[in-house]
């Protein structure tokens, strides 16, 4: 072999070498979460099933690291930062703080989301069908229920002079969410109580002012504080013999009186599977928002028997599912 043909033949192994060994690396997924891992772990399952379904198993062909900021928002950015630091394939955010953290930390590493809100009305993406950037996802649009849920709800518990509204000041769509239902309770003609709780630690005191200004009823909007918490919110609601309405399914299961929305779950399956298809190669830029096509009402019958209410027949007939 020629002297020449030796070298142009090395040179082109050390240029190709370095593209084999990162197709060989096993990507990275950079989990962030608002809330804490010993709440989460039924959403972790479905969404490492959607992994699964698009290909991808933890432990064999990828890796995930995991970050959870604990219910404290603070922290968010940091974590979002050190997975960026550890050079993750792509980044999954758990909430919409969670995925304004991620945002603000990379324009480079596609992010996938799971929002409770609007995206666009809050500056995740530029559109749903056309995000654009590097952030695509799943929204489940929980704070676009506010009408239906306090209808629901008064239908449940007729004849409630005031109705609590319990949001966490701290999420991005705090005061979008409060203007919301605020506007359908004036068409409603129903007085509410706001309480403004961004920390487990202000529940006590919530309920306190709930039953200290008479509230007959309690409305809880979509807030990853209040999924985390969701068994000690129940117990709560439960102890003060206070009637309450939860966003996702998951409340109602854990003894919640009843709940409106999507699936939660199902947006967690569907991210996984999001995030699987980036993996393969497809960018967020090209992948629409995904947003749930069916939302259900959950009745707890136990819950009413204890509170000592009879759920009129018609709220009975609309349920997709009553627990007994």
């Amino acid at each position: 072999m020629k002297r020449r043909t030796f070298i142009s033949l090395l040179g082109g192994a050390v240029a190709t070498w370095p593209l084999a060994a990162r197709a060989q690396r096993m990507p990275i997924i950079g989990y962030l979460n608002a809330g804490s891992s010993d709440s989460q772990s039924a959403n972790l399952a479905v969404f490492r099933q959607g992994l699964a379904d698009a290909g991808y198993v933890e432990g064999q062909n990828v890796a995930i690291e995991y970050r959870w900021s604990r219910d404290q928002p603070d922290r968010l950015p940091a974590l979002a930062a050190e997975l960026v630091g550890r050079k993750v394939t792509v980044l999954y955010a758990v909430s919409n703080a969670a995925a304004y953290a991620a945002k603000a930390a990379t324009s480079t590493i596609p992010i996938v989301f799971l929002s409770g809100g609007d995206p666009v009305e809050i500056g995740l993406v530029a559109s749903l069908n056309r995000p654009g950037g590097n952030a695509t996802g799943v929204t489940l649009f929980l704070n676009e229920l506010a009408g239906k849920r306090l209808e629901l709800l008064r239908e449940t518990v007729p004849n409630v002079a005031v109705i609590a509204f319990m949001v966490n000041p701290t999420n991005p769509r705090a005061k979008v969410n409060t203007s919301e239902f605020q506007a359908a309770a004036r068409l409603a003609g129903q007085e509410i109580l706001l309480l403004n709780v961004s920390h487990e630690s202000e529940f006590d005191a919530a309920f306190a002012t709930l039953i200290q200004r008479r509230a007959g009823a309690l409305l809880v909007d979509g807030d990853i504080l209040f999924s985390d918490q969701r068994d000690r919110l129940v117990k709560l609601a439960a102890h003060h013999h206070v009637p309450a309405s939860y966003q996702v399914r998951e409340s109602a299961v854990a003894g919640g009186l009843m709940s409106y929305g999507p699936s939660l779950s199902d947006g967690h399956r569907q991210a996984g599977l999001y995030v699987g298809r980036i993996l393969k190669g497809e960018r967020p830029e090209d992948l629409p928002v995904m947003r749930p096509t069916k939302f259900e009402l959950v009745i707890n019958l136990k819950a009413a028997k204890a509170l000592g209410l009879d759920i009129p027949a018609t709220v009975i007939a609309r349920a997709d599912e009553v627990i007994e």
